[in-house]
């Protein structure tokens, strides 16, 4: 069994599909019948890969004693040591390490990172002389060398980044689950103010306290869509896309004017245009596409010239439903356009009106689950418009 400690180095080196052609041409060009990547500490010395023909009797895991090795020499001054006839050496005849093992040939060429690091050594060794005068041998064992670090670098850098996304993926998970519970404990405390307002107003004449009452409603339904739309966000992260029930629907223009009347109610002050045409018989999820309208209008009330109407049209058209909202006013900044159908862009983009920035978002996530979409022009002279589109009917797959 290799050290416990290596065994992440064994690995890394065994995940290099490199690293065993690399051995084999170690051999060819050498002429040696042994060659290793060994990982070279300031106290082991570990076999990681081994190409062996001699027998010499070292496996991935084994281990030399460091002292023993040349290696230990290497990794304190980083430069090759290439001898091809230890016995006629001037100074490897007298050197304990070919002594030691019986060895006439020897190469061996430091494995760096690039940060610097020492990891090891590529070498070849064998019993009998060889041949290795000629300078393309040393150049070409360098360069698998530096392959081998390069690997080790791009397989350190990959670690990094796994655990890094890893590390946000669980914080992401975190926040959008605290969300979830967040919005989901708030209801409890909103309908009992909803009910509160309700029994006071009927117990009550006076009108300075009806107008509080009228302005507690109001607030409370405020807080319940963000409420919802916080939910739908969370719900959407969390589950791939916020959900739909699609079914027949044969009053989804009743939906939808329902839902501009409630709009009008809560929004005297804006005024309202409306053409609606839509069949019966559509498959869609009709409560849905009523908070992607309502959404639509909201926005579009907030950001609306307060001085021109604000057009609704619906409609059949090429076996789509269509859905059109223009208001007059500022356009929509440049820089902002790319950012629009994502959440909380009107913070990224500085923008200071009320709300999250959630209602666009899932506008667009709503249509998106019908398998529609949602589009927006914005100038000076059309205004805003936005069109959602999505198919008028299902068909089957």
């Amino acid at each position: 069994m290799p050290p416990p400690e290596f065994a992440a180095d064994i690995d890394a080196i065994r995940s290099i599909d490199a690293v065993p052609v690399i051995l084999s041409m170690v051999k060819h060009l050498t002429g040696m019948r042994f060659a290793a990547v060994a990982r070279v500490t300031d106290k082991n010395w570990v076999a990681c890969a081994v190409d062996d023909s001699i027998d010499f009797g070292l496996k991935p895991g084994g281990e030399l004693v460091l002292e023993s090795t040349i290696c230990h020499e290497i990794r304190k001054h980083q430069q090759p040591v290439i001898f091809g006839h230890a016995s006629a050496h001037p100074v490897f005849s007298q050197h304990h390490t070919p002594k030691t093992y019986g060895l006439e040939s020897y190469i061996s060429i430091p494995i760096v990172k690039a940060n610097g690091d020492f990891f090891g050594t590529l070498c070849a060794i064998d019993s009998v002389p060889a041949n290795l005068e000629e300078p393309a041998i040393a150049k070409t064992l360098t360069l698998f060398a530096q392959l081998i670090a390069m690997s080790l670098d791009t397989q350190s850098h990959l670690q990094a980044t796994k655990t890094a996304l890893d590390t946000a993926n669980e914080l992401g998970r975190l926040r959008e689950q605290f969300i979830a519970v967040l919005g989901h404990d708030l209801r409890t405390p909103l309908s009992a103010i909803r009910m509160s307002a309700d029994l006071l107003e009927s117990k009550t004449e006076d009108k300075r306290s009806l107008n509080l009452l009228a302005a507690i409603r109001h607030s409370s339904v405020r807080m319940g869509v963000l409420i919802e739309n916080i939910l739908d966000f969370a719900r959407g992260r969390l589950g791939g896309g916020i959900p739909v029930q699609r079914k027949l629907v044969d009053d989804l223009q009743k939906t939808l004017l329902l839902t501009l009347e409630e709009v009008q109610a809560s929004h005297p002050q804006a005024t309202f245009v409306h053409a609606l045409d839509i069949p019966a018989g559509i498959y869609c999820d009709a409560l849905r596409i009523s908070q992607l309208l309502s959404n639509l209008l909201g926005n579009a009330v907030t950001h609306g010239s307060t001085g021109t109407p604000i057009i609704l049209n619906a409609c059949s058209e090429n076996n789509e439903i269509v859905i059109s909202l223009t208001n007059q006013g500022t356009p929509i900044p440049a820089q902002l356009m790319p950012l629009l159908f994502e959440p909380f862009s009107r913070s990224e983009a500085g923008q200071r009106d009320e709300g999250l920035g959630l209602g666009l978002y899932i506008a667009s996530q709503i249509a998106t689950a019908h398998n529609g979409s949602l589009s927006v022009t914005s100038d000076i002279q059309s205004g805003t418009r936005f069109i959602a589109r999505f198919p008028a009917q299902f068909k089957w797959v």
